[in-house]
């Protein structure tokens, strides 16, 4: 019995030991990029590598979405940087210092009574070329005018923060939320 006992033990400490064929490799800690370089056949103009970033960046521009839904963008101006460039879906573009952007934005807030906003996704990446920092969101919103007059459309928008994390920049695209009725 004692030899079974014993030929069973060495069983399962053999079994148990090391096996060289099963190596795992070391998990990635975060801060090491996991970006592949990009093969293409077109000349991409600003950067092909970005890995995902920090989520601060997301979770602020969360926060300035949902100052535009309540309609007071100044709750988080501490969130902006000094000077704001932005590049709006209709092809405008402003820049300009932070009070001037926000006084702009708001002035288009003021003119709706209602925009309530709905995210469908959102992340942080960081170009590991450039060293900077992005959100991107993508989204919908609902807005009411003045007059009661209700329009929905997509939106995708991709803001860049300083190091700082404070946004000094963004994008804007826009498609119909439904085709317009006949």
């Amino acid at each position: 019995m004692k030899k079974i006992f014993v030929f069973t033990v060495a069983a399962l400490l053999s079994a148990c030991g090391s096996n060289d064929s099963a190596k795992t490799e070391p998990a990635k800690s975060e801060a090491e990029p996991m970006a592949k370089e990009i093969t293409s056949p077109f000349p991409i103009g600003y950067s092909s590598k970005f890995v995902m970033d920090d989520p601060k960046n997301a979770e602020t521009l969360l926060t300035l979405w949902k100052d535009w839904d309540n309609g007071d963008l100044s709750a988080h101006k501490d969130m902006y940087a000094d000077s704001m460039e932005m590049h709006f879906a209709d092809g405008s573009m402003m820049h300009t210092s932070k009070e001037n952007a926000m006084a702009a934005a708001q002035s288009m807030r003021n003119s709706l009574a209602s925009s309530v906003a709905r995210v469908d996704a959102i992340m942080a990446a960081k170009s590991t070329d450039k060293d900077e920092h992005w959100a991107l969101i993508w989204g919908m919103e609902k807005d009411t005018d003045k007059k009661g007059k209700v329009d929905s459309f997509y939106l995708q928008e991709t803001w860049r923060f300083t190091k700082d994390g404070k946004a000094d920049m963004f994008y804007q695209f826009k498609a119909a939320g439904a085709p317009p009725k006949k």
